[in-house]
């Protein structure tokens, strides 16, 4: 059996598509609807009951165009409402976006991860479950990034580039003080940061890895996918 429903995938902006632009690399054979909330972007500092009421509002828009799953593709919208999107749509498979703390606290070779996120996002029970199991053993310094949304979306506008003075100054103020801190890992707790990561790179320098869920959460897609015999063969 094939399916040829789409995929649907929902952000507050651009920055979800970097698990699109992944998840297109793994399944190329894979329909896909992106629904992007530019109206209410960023989520990351809107109250949890206000982030559920927007991302069920997107994932209906979805569903009326035959999405046969949907990829929360936002760490805010996962955090805040993921678990209330399984119970009221239980037939249709989610796959959200946790901060990757597992595999940066496991290879870390200072003891010091850092993970840039929202506030929504570190007020979310799956980053704490995480960060409680798998970190407990490492020094995790949480940094809300919100100026890293604006700047994407900006970006994306037509505002500016990567490689400007203005870019780097952004970046550069959230990131020296992680290397300064021995930080030797930095994870990329939302979807918008990815497209920053050739320049958070740059700042960082060759002795931290940057970590980025992308091609993970696509994996995972994929998997539920077949699992649940909805690939489009």
């Amino acid at each position: 059996m094939s399916d040829s429903r789409p995929v649907g995938f929902f952000d507050s902006g651009v920055g979800g598509t970097s698990i699109l632009q992944a998840f297109r690399r793994l399944c190329p054979e894979e329909k896909t609807l992106y629904l992007a909330d530019t109206a209410n972007c960023p989520y990351g500092n809107r109250p949890p009951a206000e982030v559920v009421r927007l991302s069920e509002a997107m994932v209906q828009k979805l569903l009326a165009r035959n999405c046969k799953m949907i990829v929360v593709a936002c760490n805010t919208a996962t955090a805040a409402a993921i678990d209330y999107l399984r119970v009221a749509y239980p037939e249709i498979p989610f796959i959200g976006v946790e901060p990757a703390v597992k595999p940066a606290a496991l290879h870390s070779r200072t003891g010091v991860v850092a993970v840039l996120a929202t506030a929504g996002t570190f007020g979310g029970r799956l980053y704490n479950e995480t960060k409680a199991r798998f970190a407990k053993d490492v020094r995790v310094l949480a940094v809300v990034a919100d100026e890293f949304v604006v700047l994407v979306e900006s970006i994306a506008r037509g505002e500016g580039s990567l490689g400007d003075a203005r870019s780097w100054s952004i970046v550069e103020s959230k990131i020296r003080p992680l290397v300064d801190a021995g930080a030797d890992h930095i994870v990329l707790g939302c979807t918008h940061f990815p497209h920053l990561k050739r320049l958070i790179a740059a700042v960082a320098g060759p002795s931290v890895a940057i970590v980025d869920p992308s091609e993970a959460v696509a994996a995972q897609a994929r998997r539920v996918l077949a699992e649940r015999g909805l690939l489009c063969k």
